[in-house]
């Protein structure tokens, strides 16, 4: 079967190509939970048996045809799943008022699919007083760590930490104090992510 369709796609015009990429990508984060760009575009490529890279659709493609799935095939699941998890995004986040806490990512853009988690920035030149206070609160707490991309192709390893509540898992990831100025590029589109406040939070999910 791969060898099929990698016969059959290659007679595709380009763009073609690329948005029934596209469209696969999607399908696949949706329906295996996969929350990485790069690895539902690999898979998807792997399924229509192609290799070129110069063939793959940008994340900016794949993130409009996951909210078009999501809008047409599962749009009151999908919009029940999301305002549960920015509501539990901003019981946490009242947790970490202390550390100017801001909401980022799919939860935010509102494109979450089954397993994504909630990320959350929070600001402090003290990282062990977050695990020190998400213990408190959370209990088990994982150490983990991210590597974000800013401007100018600078990138940096950022520490943080993840625990789960009430089934959803939680990463809060922790910038030093300046680190508010500036906003990491995200993977959809390489422009600085939107973060949003625990009131915006609220205000979207009709709170």
């Amino acid at each position: 079967m791969p060898a099929r369709r990698s016969r059959s796609a290659s007679r595709l015009p380009l763009p073609t190509l690329r948005e029934q990429l596209a469209q696969e990508a999607a399908r696949l984060m949706i329906e295996n939970g996969i929350d990485d760009f790069g690895l539902a575009k690999r898979k998807a490529a792997e399924r229509f048996g192609m290799r070129a890279a110069g063939a793959l659709p940008s994340n900016a493609q794949i993130q409009a045809s996951l909210e078009e799935r999501q809008r047409i095939f599962e749009s009151a699941a999908h919009n029940d799943r999301v305002e549960t998890l920015r509501k539990l995004a901003a019981g946490v986040m009242a947790d970490l008022a202390p550390f100017q806490p801001r909401l980022v990512g799919s939860v935010l853009a509102g494109t979450a699919t089954i397993n994504s988690p909630i990320e959350l920035h929070v600001f402090t030149d003290s990282p062990e007083l977050v695990a020190s206070m998400l213990e408190q609160r959370a209990g088990t707490v994982r150490n983990t760590q991210r590597r974000y991309r800013f401007g100018g192709q600078r990138t940096e390893i950022v520490p943080g930490f993840s625990f789960a509540r009430d089934g959803a898992v939680i990463e809060v990831m922790a910038f030093p104090v300046d680190g508010e100025r500036q906003a990491p590029l995200s993977p959809v589109d390489r422009r600085p992510m939107r973060r949003a406040r625990r009131a915006e939070v609220l205000a979207l999910a009709g709170i």
